[in-house]
């Protein structure tokens, strides 16, 4: 009797021990993109560092914000939000918070915040114990092209009373493999100090930052404000090689030869620079030496990405989140990477139906007051690079609509380059600052490439910039390259420049751009010739006004300027 009664109680012990089972329900699922294939099941034992991204307390609200300081026809233009007052709407409800971590504690999970507003929470587990919890299969995949491997899973689900509380499970089912940096088109050789300075004559083969001043009207005079800030984002091993850019300067702008940049880090990111230009990366280099070059005397910062990131977004989302951390972020954030948009997890990616994440960090930064560019992609309507496919592929975060997407133009005078990506989200509505502009241009079409993308989509690029036959210095070697790469830097450059004359006369920088670009048309070279072909097809012509190769066009630096210094 006795030995019945310990068996049932160490029973009953157990069954109390155990976790409670909660009934779940599949919270996201995606096919295999046909950019990776299944190389085998994830080690049981694996550690994966996973993180929950919690549903923010008020998108809605945040994004209200944002376009009210954004609108040019806002009374509170400019009166960009404090570090506090965006926490408030990104961090989570206590009531989800706490019920979050109850479920993982119930499974013996621990966690930390991760992201300033708390609304992103990390914790580490083995394969199995992944498996089980979220009723998944983490598996091993390669992407094709690179040969990069990935522990992903093609659904996982969640408590059902936790759905509405967790936005995202990370990694999960993102596949997003970040573009690589410019196409090299030719070597030019080792750069000579006195004799290769290149002049307007010439831009129409080769584009230097004379070429640009020259083009866009853009002046060599000095910025004079130290609190204005242009970010470069660095990524994937991409480094900046300060002697790449001491040649660069000499040959191409010796007027401005002192210019230099610092460098910030995270995600275990560094920045190797050894003399030489030893490892230096082409993007790197690119970048920094056109935002350097461009925007005379502006403070410059190389934000360094390391490979230690858990974002499933290669360090995207980190990075903001780092930004968002930060009492005074860049007031210009450029970035020449990207994805296809068909990649990553509509989760990941989505502001309304699942708040927040990667779209929803980007609201937050530009009503801080940062102006967030981005390169629209290399491979026309086929998505970041070329590639086959049987309908149009939108590029990532191109859909975003808080963000600005810039195009590339070749040739003098300007036409539309063929590798520019545009065309129209399949995630992302189409923003009402742009659905003038974009609805005449479909009207303008009529039914060209009907059935083959998403005409309610948001729509981009939103603006252009040269991004053909580019000269750089990388390891000290000059060479030509080519991509949308070169346009990002070279516009968020003219921006930093408006900003600094705002902030001179006691204004605000002009934070998210896009409803201040849209409502100013004149202050664009209109590009109406060449398309963006891809998948098959010719892609989009360039037209009048704005089009899906080259946005509303390239910039009018004094135009850009009259406007901006115009507003509050």
């Amino acid at each position: 009797m006795v030995f019945r009664s310990l068996v049932l109680f160490a029973l009953l012990a157990a069954v109390a021990a155990a976790p409670a089972q909660r009934q779940k329900a599949v919270h996201e699922r995606k096919i295999l993109p046909s950019s990776f294939s299944r190389v085998g099941a994830a080690n049981s034992t694996q550690a994966l560092t996973m993180r929950l991204g919690l549903k923010n307390k008020d998108t809605a609200g945040l994004i209200d914000a944002l376009m009210r300081v954004s609108d040019p026809a806002s009374e509170f233009f400019g009166q960009h939000l404090s570090q506090a007052e965006v926490n408030a709407f990104l961090g989570p409800t206590p009531e989800t918070k706490s019920a979050v971590n109850a479920w993982l504690a119930e499974n013996g999970i621990k966690t930390k915040t991760v992201s300033p507003a708390g609304d992103w929470i990390e914790f580490t587990l083995p394969v199995k114990q992944a498996n089980e919890l979220f009723d998944a299969d983490f598996t091993v995949f390669k992407h094709n092209a690179d040969g990069s491997e990935a522990v992903r899973t093609l659904q996982y689900s969640l408590p059902v009373d936790l759905q509405d509380k967790i936005a995202v499970l990370s990694p999960g089912v993102s596949f997003g493999a970040m573009s690589k940096g410019p196409k090299v088109k030719r070597q030019l050789g080792k750069v000579s100090l006195a004799k290769r300075q290149s002049v307007p004559a010439g831009c129409d083969t080769t584009i230097t930052p004379a070429c640009l001043q020259a083009l866009y009207g853009i002046p060599t005079t000095r910025a004079t404000q130290a609190t204005n800030v242009l970010g470069v984002a660095g990524f994937i091993n991409q480094w900046a090689s300060h002697s790449d850019l001491s040649q660069f300067l000499n040959s191409l702008r010796p007027d401005a030869a002192n210019g230099t940049f610092t460098v910030q880090t995270l995600d275990g990111g560094v920045n190797v620079d050894l003399p030489g230009g030893i490892l230096a990366g082409i993007e790197a280099d690119l970048d920094i030496q056109y935002t350097v070059g461009v925007a005379t005397a502006v403070k410059n910062v190389f934000i360094s990405a390391g490979t230690f990131n858990n974002d499933d977004l290669s360090g995207f989302l980190d990075m903001i989140n780092f930004l968002l951390g930060q009492s005074a972020p860049p007031q210009v954030l450029t970035t020449s990477y990207g994805a296809n948009e068909a990649d990553v997890s509509p989760a990941m990616a989505q502001y309304v139906a699942l708040s927040k994440q990667l779209c929803t960090a980007y609201t937050a930064l530009g009503a801080r007051g940062t102006s967030i560019l981005f390169a629209s992609g290399d491979g026309g309507v086929s998505g970041s690079q070329s590639q086959t496919c049987t309908t149009f592929q939108p590029t990532f975060p191109a859909g975003c609509p808080f963000i600005t997407m810039v195009g590339a133009t070749t040739g003098v005078p300007e036409t539309s380059a063929t590798f520019s990506s545009g065309g129209f989200s399949n995630i992302f509505s189409r923003a009402s600052f742009q659905d003038a502009a974009v609805s005449a241009y479909l009207a303008s079409i009529n039914d060209t490439n009907a059935g083959l993308f998403n005409p309610n989509g948001r729509a981009f690029p939103d603006v252009a910039a040269m991004g053909d036959n580019v000269e750089v210095v990388n390891s000290a070697l000059a060479e030509l390259v080519a991509g949308t790469s070169c346009s990002s830097p070279i516009f968020a450059s003219i921006i930093s420049l408006i900003n600094d004359r705002r902030i001179a006369a006691g204004k605000s920088s002009l934070g998210f751009l896009n409803p201040f670009l849209y409502a100013n048309p004149q202050a664009f070279n209109d590009i109406t010739t060449g398309s963006n072909p891809g998948c098959g097809t010719n892609g989009f012509p360039a037209k009048a006004g704005w089009d899906p190769v080259t946005g509303l066009g390239t910039p009018k630096f004094s135009a850009l300027l009259s406007a901006a210094m115009a507003l509050p």
